[in-house]
């Protein structure tokens, strides 16, 4: 085998592992990114279902308030005559 074919597969084989090996680091990657989404979608909805919550927390500490300001306000009505 001449020297310059050596080389030439040399050079051919270092491409091939390189090649094969980048695309085993990507495929990692991806995977760890597609991971990486599925922890990140199961927080927001997390998120959502706490705010949802605490809105319907408020809305039931509003609903109160109103009433307990309703209830003073006939009080005082009351009171006057």
């Amino acid at each position: 085998m001449s020297r310059s074919s050596k080389v030439v597969l040399g050079v051919s084989v270092v491409l091939t592992l390189g090649t094969v090996a980048g695309v085993h680091i990507r495929q990692k990657q991806d995977q760890q990114r597609l991971r990486d989404g599925v922890l990140r979608d199961i927080e927001r909805q997390n998120r959502k279902k706490e705010n949802v919550r605490l809105l319907e927390e408020q809305i039931i500490l509003t609903e109160h308030l109103e009433a307990e300001r309703k209830k003073m306000l006939l009080a005082k009505g009351s009171q006057k005559t």
